[in-house]
């Protein structure tokens, strides 16, 4: 209703009940209070919200307790003493991290609706996306927002959870062993899907091998009844969806699965493929490049199939879906050139499902800037020079940026691209100032890396210098 107040979860709860969900205590206060939702960030701390003092790496949220008390935090919740204004009511715990943890937890137990978590080494946050948009057809759905996928943003989403709230898509992020089963215990998901299974974060683990088995973790997060979505095209997960006791639905390209796609065709503008599900065909179109998207779509379509989303409304849907910001942005530039931005994190096998989106382009030459590809570990330098070997054919150019860019580059002319197709740059900032004498009118440009190679400096160039058609 216009003009009606929208109000969270969280801001039902006494400080009773919430130090009954941490196991803390009242302290200086009245429990019978309630708050208007929780915050653990001082400075965008809403007035009569709860301040949760949680301790990081670099800061300890005890430290702002007064500068939240003067913004008009309501309570605040501690693991150690403080000194506070007389009269500010304290939940005291034995550690704020966790009983933000177990706050979101019995927030979304509160809620009682059905939960999609979502994890991989590439396409959650498309995943995401495309699963919330599908369920939306049927009611208000929370999602993620950005990047708040770890052990302080999957809370802090949850306790964004209101009334009218019927589904919430989660995408839960990880980097270390054990951090999945954390995740998924909070969430507590009903359908849990893995994208794929790929070398990154090897700077964390031995193996391929071994990033399954923590990405695995977000299974246990499931009860009897629930479901998990899994990749038929990665042998990993086959293997570990056919070893689970629990019910699997698989999508992929092959018919055997509960989700499949056949005919596929399309250009960098978007595909069309028919979409098979329970032994019925539908066509349908994606304005997305790449079967990396489709990939993500199949997922996200037997996520919100099992919950009950009519077909009908998922064709429909599918023609309304759009890239999120620098993952697989299709963007028209001036003097016919048309940019693939990629450029918002890197990885083997997101670039190669990029250039094989840029491959799409009807003509031009195919230019491609890749920005290091971060957390490798050990074998970075390998995985570089290889990945750069799988461009030779192609790419017509192969910009290398960074001090494992270069390694691309290397990679490439092993593979038989000529020496004047190749350039590499010390960092995003030189290889921008040279957008101008690498690219030509009619390009069809790729630019992708890692955050860290902060490749949207090439991107930015790239507009600057042709312009973007509207």
């Amino acid at each position: 209703m216009k003009g009606a107040t929208v109000t969270a979860l969280a801001n039902t709860l006494t400080l009773d009940e919430i130090a009954k969900a941490t196991r803390g205590s009242v302290r200086g206060g009245g429990g019978a209070a309630r708050v208007a939702g929780v915050s653990i960030d001082s400075r965008t701390l809403a007035k009569g919200q709860l301040f949760v003092a949680v301790k990081g790496p670099r800061f300890d949220g005890h430290d702002f307790v007064v500068p939240a008390v003067e913004k008009g935090a309501a309570a605040a919740m501690v693991h150690r003493d403080v000194d506070v204004p007389p009269g500010l009511p304290l939940v005291r715990v034995a550690d704020t991290t966790q009983a933000l943890k177990d706050l979101s937890r019995h927030v979304r137990l509160k809620a009682a609706i059905p939960v999609v978590a979502i994890t991989g080494s590439a396409g959650k946050t498309t995943t995401k996306e495309m699963t919330a948009a599908l369920l939306a057809t049927q009611g208000a759905v929370l999602k993620t927002e950005g990047n708040l996928n770890n052990q302080y943003g999957l809370p802090l989403t949850l306790l964004r959870l209101r009334p009218e709230h019927r589904f919430a898509v989660l995408e839960l992020g990880m980097s270390a062993a054990g951090e999945l089963r954390e995740l998924g215990a909070i969430a507590q998901p009903d359908v849990a899907i893995i994208t794929l299974v790929a070398p990154v974060h090897l700077e964390f683990f031995d193996s391929v091998d071994a990033i399954a088995a923590a990405k695995a973790e977000i299974l246990e997060g499931l009860d009897d009844d629930g479901v998990a979505v899994l990749n038929w095209d990665d042998p990993r997960l086959r293997r570990l969806g056919e070893a689970r006791r629990g019910r699997t639905l698989w999508f992929g390209r092959d018919r055997r699965c509960d989700v499949s796609a056949e005919n596929w065709r399309g250009t960098i503008h978007g595909m069309r493929f028919d979409l098979r599900v329970d032994g019925r065909s539908y066509d349908v179109a994606l304005p997305l490049p790449g079967p990396h998207f489709l990939m993500n779509f199949l997922a996200a379509t037997a996520a919100a199939h099992h919950l009950g989303v009519p077909m009908e409304q998922v064709v429909d849907a599918a023609t309304h879906m759009t890239a999120a910001k620098s993952r697989g942005q299709v963007r028209r530039l001036g003097e016919g050139v048309t940019l693939l931005d990629d450029s918002y994190n890197s990885n083997p096998a997101a670039v190669d499902a990029a250039v094989t989106a840029l491959d799409m382009a009807a003509q031009g030459r195919r230019v491609v800037f890749l920005g290091d590809m971060l957390e490798l570990g050990p074998t970075g330098p390998e995985l570089h020079r290889e990945t750069g070997g799988t461009l030779a054919g192609r790419a017509d150019v192969v910009v290398g940026v960074g001090a494992l860019g270069r390694e691309f580059v290397e990679g490439a002319r092993r593979a038989g691209l000529a020496a004047s197709a190749l350039r590499d740059y010390a960092d995003s900032e030189a290889a921008a100032r040279e957008v101008g004498a690498l690219v030509r009118p009619g390009d069809a440009v790729l630019v992708k890396g890692s955050r860290g190679a902060r490749m949207e400096k090439v991107v930015e160039a790239l507009v600057a210098r042709f312009g973007e058609e509207a």
